[in-house]
């Protein structure tokens, strides 16, 4: 090899060196740009306290959350009172919110991530959190969720592909940074159903139920003497004999139920409340539910309800009742009548609207009267077949026709 041949070679590795450098520091440096923000909230300092509106969109479908006179309520439902613990907690997630992945991308790749809004099939949610004029204080796109997968297999023998969402992918604003956070945010969708208040109606300490509807015939009523006493059938008619494993449930039936959703502007006879079962319940509280259900449509009940309570406004003294027990009695009694004019007056606030509750709530309610009853067993027959080669036994004074 000439001198020649070797500076060439030289040079030519001198080159190609310098160029894998600076390849290597132009990755390295946008490794770092990418990574810039790891660790920082993504939202900034946000002010979750000056929020009175949150609007949730997904496509078409826009879901608005209000603050007013101090409650949470959604629009979609006629105000109907929201989760607050649910909508609380949204809001210091949001505010808490830190990037664990950072990149730039182009707008072409923004659907890859499911955050190109209004563009393809695959539409992001997108958040605005506005003050009480309206203005908007942050908004937040929702992305694809970022799967973490997993490294054993599933009992049914199958690696899942996708595995389950650790995070997911955001954006904030016109930015063109994307970002991963450690939130899924799985339930944040326009879906009014899933933000409302559950809190319902609370029945215990039942002395009575009556049912009627349409059918008369069917209508009956049960009653007890005692919260822990067997119930007993109201007016039986001769033969009826109340069946009491039948009626093992219905003590607690509505001591904790719960609805699926609100309608708004509901029509009576859409619904079937034009023509109801009526449910009428009495507490040893002296409590009075009136319920009135609908037809059943997709598993679920049309309900409207009163509540009323006859409560006595003054203790009445035991005999023989000592003086140094007057004044701890008359507590408890003022603590206990204040417990039920709470209850009282927070019940009848579910008086204003239409529930779509589920059916197995009124499964051990809404029956026939038959159904409450101890069956009948068929009395056997007495004409039966004579089996073949056996005579016949005739009874007396009977006398049989020649053959």
């Amino acid at each position: 090899m000439n001198r020649k041949q070797l500076t060439i070679l030289l040079v030519l590795a001198a080159v190609l060196g310098g160029a894998g450098l600076m390849i290597r520091q132009r990755g390295q440096n946008d490794w770092l740009s990418s990574g810039k923000n790891i660790g920082q909230k993504l939202l900034g300092e946000f002010p979750i306290n000056d929020v009175a509106r949150i609007i949730i969109r997904t496509g078409s479908n826009e879901l608005s959350l209000v603050r007013k006179d101090g409650t949470w309520r959604v629009h979609e439902r006629g105000d109907y009172p929201a989760n607050f613990q649910q909508i609380s907690e949204f809001l210091i997630k949001a505010q808490e919110l830190k990037v664990t992945q950072s990149e730039t991308v182009g707008k072409s790749q923004l659907p890859r991530l499911a955050l190109a809004v209004g563009e393809g099939t695959n539409q992001p949610t997108t958040v605005d959190f506005k003050d009480q004029a309206g203005k908007s204080i942050r908004s937040l796109v929702l992305g694809k969720k970022h799967m973490k997968k997993s490294a054993q297999a599933s009992p049914m023998g199958e690696m899942g592909e996708d595995g389950w969402p650790d995070g997911r992918w955001v954006k904030t604003g016109d930015s063109d940074t994307v970002a991963v956070v450690s939130e899924a945010f799985v339930n944040i969708e326009p879906k009014p159903d899933q933000w409302l208040n559950k809190d319902f109606i609370h029945v215990d300490k039942i002395r009575s139920i009556a049912v009627s509807g349409p059918a008369t015939t069917n209508a009956w009523k049960l009653t007890r003497q005692t919260e822990a006493g067997e119930w007993k059938l109201a007016d039986p008619k001769p033969g009826e004999q109340l069946d009491n494993t039948k009626t093992s449930g219905l003590a607690s039936s509505l001591a904790s139920p719960s609805f699926n959703d609100i309608v708004v502007d509901a029509k009576p006879e859409l619904l079937g409340l034009d023509k109801p079962s009526v449910i009428t319940i009495e507490t040893f509280d002296n409590f009075t539910y009136t319920l009135k259900t609908g037809a059943k449509t997709n598993d679920t009940y049309a309900v409207t309800l009163t509540v009323s309570a006859q409560l006595a406004k003054e203790r009445t003294p035991g005999k023989d009742e000592k003086a140094e027990d007057k004044a701890r009695l008359d507590k408890e009694f003022k603590e206990g009548l204040k417990k039920l004019q709470d209850k009282l007056a927070q019940e009848k606030t579910f008086e204003t609207s239409t529930y779509l509750v589920n059916a197995w709530t009124f499964e051990s309610i809404l029956k026939d009267r038959s159904a409450l009853l101890v069956e009948k067993k068929d009395e056997a027959k007495k004409d039966e077949k004579t089996p073949p080669g056996e005579i016949p036994i005739t009874p007396p004074g009977v006398t049989l026709p020649p053959k």
